[in-house]
């Protein structure tokens, strides 16, 4: 069977695959090659400005040489590496083998060949594979999280705050327990949800990327073996924390992460545990606003446009489903049991090293795709969206019962005595009309200017400062 979308076993690559086209560059096996590549290139020429009487710095030209390697990376080259592979049965050696085959490229001018081939040993240089391994998953998170994953959420925030203001004074009956309670407006539930998903997002962006290039085991040993006068925790931070670029006249070319100073053999992936846990409370809230959008849509406050060709049911042509909303949902549940799991089991590893995280870590592109498409899902169900206000009125109008709480309020005010216990008796449980409430309030020993405001009060104007909530988030 040839490969094609319809015979992917995800359906990350298959029935979904268009869906994610800007982020499978950054987390597949191709996107984690090119940042092995970017990896060991940023070392090796690090470690030509580090001073060695050996290795002396390279040429403007090997240099532009060297991030055109990592700037042009294609799908042939990460096939090459591949190739390799088959023979090494270890892809980070595949990686180093196949930037040491760049060095002696025909196409080279003989004397940068020359330049390169010279310092052909101090590829990968008294690197465990974890220092290029941990590196790379830190510069693939950070791509993914500045170029796909927070703009999708933002996507999905911005268009929530638009609908928070728009929707801001228009009254809607809440329903505690799934009751008729207090009511709210359409504006402010939203506002509700972006308020949260602002907190999410804030510790999504603040979680530091971490990265290690401290050898075997965390102790410099096989450094220290060949220079031991170079400060090489110095090197190896500056290497990390310098910025990312790929243009050597702008400075030293580093990756743009936080430096771990402390690890085993591998980076020890609690900063991978905390943004994990970051995104799944992300997706966590948004779980909970398809659930009760899905409700709002199912009573009848929210219609949805139609889209031409269109089907709802195989058998029941009336029916427009919330399936923007569903599906959302189902793919936020399917990400949040993969985060989790990668949350849970990535910061345990046996002793120096266990190999229990490599296949793991493969799985990060899936439960971030998963994400993706869920932020998708919900933008495209939110902007078919269209309130429905008679539907929101209607409930309202026959929602009288909810004005007790404000009635036995203004009772408690005026000292009238048993002021809950008396509405208690004449809602609960009951159809309570406009005529009944009425008759109550003119029963009252209340200043009459009380009377008269809660006479003026209906379900659709008790809403306390809703309408202000919403505007101002």
């Amino acid at each position: 069977m040839s490969f094609h979308t319809v015979t992917a076993l995800s359906p990350l690559d298959g029935r979904y695959a268009a869906k994610l086209s800007t982020l499978r560059p950054l987390m597949s096996e191709q996107g984690y090659m090119h940042r092995r590549v970017q990896v060991e290139i940023c070392w090796f020429m690090a470690l030509s400005d580090a001073g060695l009487q050996e290795f002396k710095p390279l040429s403007q030209a090997a240099r532009a040489y060297l991030l055109g390697l990592v700037r042009d990376f294609s799908t042939d080259d990460a096939l090459a590496i591949k190739e390799i592979e088959k023979t090494t049965n270890h892809d980070v050696k595949a990686v180093e083998y196949w930037i040491k085959a760049q060095f002696a490229a025909p196409a080279l001018a003989p004397e940068l060949r020359e330049e390169l081939a010279a310092a052909n040993e101090f590829v990968h240089f008294a690197c465990t594979s974890e220092d290029i391994n941990n590196t790379s998953h830190a510069l693939q998170l950070k791509a993914a999280r500045e170029q796909v994953l927070l703009p999708g959420l933002d996507a999905v925030i911005a268009r929530l705050r638009s609908m928070a203001h728009d929707y801001a004074d228009v009254p809607m009956l809440s329903r505690t327990h799934g009751q008729t309670a207090s009511p709210t407006t359409v504006g402010k539930e939203i506002a509700n949800v972006v308020v949260r998903l602002n907190t999410a997002r804030t510790r999504i962006a603040d979680v530091k990327l971490m990265a290690k290039m401290n050898g075997a085991v965390g102790n410099y040993n096989a450094h220290l073996s060949a220079w031991p006068e170079v400060d090489w925790e110095a090197v190896s931070r500056r290497v990390v924390e310098s910025p990312e670029r790929l243009d050597p006249a702008a400075g030293p070319v580093g990756l743009g992460l936080t430096f771990q100073a402390y690890s085993i053999q591998i980076e020890n992936h609690d900063y991978m545990a905390e943004l994990y846990d970051a995104v799944a409370r992300a997706n966590t809230i948004l779980i909970d606003w398809a659930r009760d959008v899905w409700g709002y849509v199912s009573l009848g406050y929210f219609k949805q446009r139609l889209k031409a060709g269109e089907i709802g049911s195989s058998t029941m042509p009336h029916k427009v489903n919330p399936i923007d909303f569903e599906n959302a949902e189902g793919n936020l549940g399917l990400a949040n049991a993969l985060l989790r799991h990668l949350s849970e089991k990535l910061p345990i590893s046996r002793w120096q090293r266990d190999l229990t995280d490599s296949t793991v870590l493969r799985n990060m592109g899936v439960a971030l795709g998963y994400t993706v498409l869920a932020y998708q899902s919900m933008g495209i169900g939110l902007n078919k969206l269209e309130l429905n206000q008679e539907a929101l009125e209607d409930d309202l109008n026959n929602a009288w019962e909810v004005l007790a709480e404000p009635i036995q309020t203004v009772m408690r005010r005026y000292g009238v005595q048993g002021a809950y216990e008396k509405l208690k008796e004449v809602t609960r449980g009951k159809t309570v009309t406009a005529q009944a409430l009425h008759g109550l309030i003119r029963s009252l020993e209340i200043p009459e200017v009380e009377k008269t405001r809660l006479l003026a009060m209906t379900p659709a104007s008790y809403v306390g400062m809703a309408a202000s909530l919403a505007r101002r988030v």
